[in-house]
């Protein structure tokens, strides 16, 4: 299949779980379209970069290594996708390979994932966070900086401050969120 061929086959994806799962499956039944759809993915300006989006974070739900190979080009642009419904699930995928790096299970991604990587994920977290994104980003984003704040002491200082300074300002599910990890954060302390 070729990009075009792709590109079109995406047209038809729709918010259904139904139509999500069918296209990710296509891909991970043919991981040779991965270059392509993040490709796609990364066409920031174009509206169907977001279903792009919706696949790539189902494909990485599914089986997180699809995304191995492609971990440079992944970190290096995420900061560029700036359509909301694109954001979200790029924010999901960087929480996958959080969960995934500190998984007690021994994995590919522990041994694959950069601190180079790390460091560009924590970057575009706390753009998002800081930003005015919607509260499935900012929820995201704070469990992945939490986990990585691991690694990165100076994250959680960072992270704790900020969440504490728009707590006031915030939807009942950012500050349900917010306070969970700030919770985690004095625990670690």
């Amino acid at each position: 299949m070729t990009i075009e061929e792709l590109y079109k086959e995406l047209t038809y994806v729709d918010a259904t779980r139904e139509k999500r799962l069918k296209y990710a499956n296509m891909v991970l039944d043919d991981l040779s379209l991965m270059p392509d759809l993040m490709t796609i993915l990364f066409m920031t300006d174009d509206k169907i970069s977001c279903r792009a989006a919706w696949i790539f974070e189902y494909v990485c739900d599914e089986y997180i290594y699809a995304i191995i190979p492609y971990l440079d080009e992944f970190t290096l642009k995420i900061k560029q996708v700036n359509l909301d419904s694109a954001v979200r699930p790029v924010a999901k995928v960087c929480e996958y390979l959080a969960k995934a790096f500190y998984s007690k299970d021994n994995n590919t991604i522990k041994k694959t994932l950069s601190n180079l990587h790390k460091e560009r994920i924590v970057e575009a977290c706390f753009d998002w966070i800081i930003q005015d994104e919607k509260i499935a980003v900012k929820a995201y984003t704070m469990n992945t900086l939490f986990l990585f704040g691991k690694d990165y002491k100076w994250v959680y200082p960072e992270l704790a401050q900020i969440l504490e300074q728009d707590f006031q300002n915030q939807s009942p599910g950012y500050k349900a969120r917010a306070k969970h990890i700030l919770k985690k954060i004095k625990a670690k302390q």
